[in-house]
């Protein structure tokens, strides 16, 4: 069933650079606190090296994510096959939050296509990387991307997307801080 790898080897790209979706899920160290999952697609994820990825992230309402990797940096990546053979790859590590005011951005982001709303990159070290059999996931077919986002997005323009950041991504539902710029 499933197996344990020490990096990500050519097949495990070859799955994960076929998927249109993944999901990230992150939490707080209070126990009292939300656990986060999000669905994250528009050609949005890279693997820059055997065990280090990274995503692309656009403005959204909530800012869970970001505000759990300031706070422990745990998060966990999952791709499932939704079409061709059944498997789910789990990427497990130690992510961090990476915004347009940082050294590191500019860097991060010559390896992503430009798409209205960016707001941060999500870089993560990976310390643990599985498989498993993925026998229950339906099949379903991928019919396009939804383009309200980035049409949303230009719409605001930056000076609209800085304001809508300032006041709904500065802090989580838990009052964790988020974006910082």
């Amino acid at each position: 069933m499933g197996k344990k790898y020490d990096l990500l080897n050519e097949s495990l790209q070859r799955f994960i650079e076929a998927q249109t979706i993944f999901f990230v899920a992150t939490a707080p160290l209070d126990r009292e606190g939300h656990v986060n999952v999000s669905p994250k697609g528009l050609n949005t994820f890279r693997i820059l090296g055997p065990r280090r990825v990274a995503y692309l992230d656009l403005t959204g309402s909530g800012i869970e994510t970001a505000a759990h990797l300031k706070e422990n940096g745990r998060i966990v990546l999952m791709f499932c096959a939704f079409q061709g053979p059944p498997k789910i790859v789990r990427l497990y590590g130690k992510g961090s939050v990476v915004e347009p005011h940082q050294p590191e951005f500019s860097t991060l982001k010559n390896y992503f296509d430009p798409i209205e709303g960016e707001r941060a990159i999500i870089a993560v070290e990976l310390n643990r990387i599985s498989d498993s059999c993925g026998y229950s996931v339906p099949l379903m077919k991928h019919e396009g991307d939804r383009h309200q986002l980035t049409a949303w997005a230009r719409n605001l323009g930056a000076e609209g997307l800085h304001k809508y950041r300032k006041e709904k991504n500065r802090s989580s539902i838990d009052a964790l801080p988020g974006l910082s710029g």
